[in-house]
């Protein structure tokens, strides 16, 4: 696991928990969308940086 991944992964589940938080404030729709849309791609991208798929 390289530092890159491991920063990607944490950010995108601190985003995560963002979303939680926001739902629960019941903010705009388009706000929880777009910091959905965020998280998604830093899990992904973390996930696809992990050195177990070489």
């Amino acid at each position: 696991m390289t530092g890159t991944s491991t920063l990607l992964i944490v950010v995108g589940l601190f985003l995560v928990g963002g979303i939680i938080s926001f739902v629960k404030q019941r903010m705009p729709t388009g706000l929880i969308v777009l910091l959905s849309i965020g998280a998604a791609m830093c899990l992904v991208a973390g996930v696809l940086r992990l050195e177990v798929w070489n």
